[in-house]
């Protein structure tokens, strides 16, 4: 795999959840080898034990979840409870670029992984700690999960329908958005690594990378103190701009959303309306604006009947943005996704071949693909020990009589 950006990059992966796999999986497809470090000592990684599961069958090595975001991965177990796992932990560190955590702020420290102990083995490791609220300040030591930042960082509050309460908004968005972060962060400071010779530490904070989502509400409270309104669906400005009732029952909707005066003149046209464009009630975005629900309500009639695919291609072949609502099943077998090669198709050694969700980027120069699929929980523990450190199969097994790899 020379032909990859990463090609050579070992990662050993201390992750969990979904923020931290995210970031790695990332890694993984640029070519990285990465190896997740697990332990049955307590329980798994949370992505192993939640559902969904391949044909509903419980398993570690069955949720669709954690092969989802490990895709790519190598696994060991490691008992980190045992001194002489954190030996080996610190051994391995000697045969890898970066060390990459998802733990609550001090974790690392605590287990004598800490950035501090690791740049005393290798001076130029990289170490990318992911927390939930970074690794200072009084948040520090609260535990932390997307949904929590998701409202930290002000997201729910600025949820809902028009003078509705404040709304969840439907996925843990701060996950994957910490994750895609601290990816960037990395190359950053591989980069800087192969510029200067110096590895570095990387504190990221999940409630920080979520904020930088919420430009609109903190530039509003601090020019005009005051809150941001809930909108629903609605735009500040773009009207009309709404997910609409179409033919079929209750999941089926069509979004539309118009931002130019050229863009609304094409949408009355298409929708048999042309009139509307020299409506008073209509003719200029603001005035749009103050009649949004009687805008609404003409739309709507026109969605509610039609398919919301045929709805689309009008639309669209008018120039028009408008887009299905789209659920997992309709994402899932999308014409679109298949052949631009985002959806693949991997065997794995338990569940057999799935659908996963694969690489959302296409470079010409060095063009990467999902390799494998996620490991069988410590799959390569042998073959890692081995070949890094010089173990015989003696050893291993002693290793694991002492509980040190499980």
């Amino acid at each position: 795999m020379a032909d990859l950006p990463l090609s050579g990059i070992r990662v050993l992966d201390f992750t969990w959840a979904w923020a931290g796999p995210f970031c790695t999986m990332q890694l993984a497809h640029l070519g990285a080898e990465v190896i997740r470090v697990e332990t049955t000592a307590r329980p798994a990684c949370v992505t192993r034990l939640i559902p969904p599961f391949a044909d509903d069958v419980p398993g570690p090595n069955r949720a669709g979840y954690f092969n989802q975001y490990n895709q790519g991965k190598r696994a060991i177990t490691l008992n980190l409870t045992k001194p002489e796992a954190i030996e080996i932990a610190h051994a391995l560190v000697k045969h890898v670029d970066l060390v990459v955590d998802n733990y609550a702020a001090g974790v690392m420290d605590k287990l004598g992984l800490g950035y501090d102990k690791l740049r005393g083995i290798k001076p130029d490791i990289i170490m990318a700690s992911l927390s939930g609220y970074g690794q200072t300040g009084p948040y520090k030591g609260f535990v932390g999960y997307g949904p929590p930042a998701s409202a930290a960082a002000g997201m729910f509050f600025g949820t809902g329908y028009e003078g509705g309460d404040p709304g969840e908004i439907g996925v843990s968005y701060p996950d994957p958005n910490a994750g895609i972060f601290g990816a960037f962060a990395i190359m950053a400071a591989l980069a800087h690594r192969a510029l200067t010779g110096e590895g570095q530490y990387i504190d990221q904070s999940q409630l920080e990378t979520a904020l930088v989502l919420m430009p609109e509400g903190l530039l509003q409270y601090d020019l005009a103190q005051r809150e941001p309104e809930r909108h629903g669906n609605h735009d500040v400005v773009m009207a009309p701009h709404n997910c609409y009732k179409a033919a079929g029952d209750d999941e089926k909707w069509v979004s539309i959303a118009i931002g130019t005066e050229a863009e609304w003149h094409s949408l009355c046209g298409a929708i048999g309306q042309p009139q509307l464009a020299a409506d008073p009630r209509f003719k200029t975005a603001a005035l749009r604006k103050q009649n949004e629900a009687a805008l609404d309500q003409i739309i709507t009639a026109w969605t509610s009947p039609r398919d919301r695919w045929d709805s689309t291609r009008i639309l669209q072949g008018a120039s028009v943005a408008a887009f299905p609502s789209m659920g997992n099943k309709d994402l899932a077998e999308d014409p679109h996704l298949a052949e631009r090669g985002y959806l693949v198709q991997l065997d794995h050694p338990e569940v057999g071949k799935r659908i996963h969700a694969g690489i959302p980027w296409k470079m010409s120069g060095t063009p990467c693909a999902v390799r494998k699929p996620a490991p069988l929980r410590g799959a390569d523990t042998e073959e890692v020990l081995k070949s890094l450190l010089g173990f015989t199969l003696d050893r291993i097994e002693q290793l694991r009589k002492a509980e040190v790899l499980i």
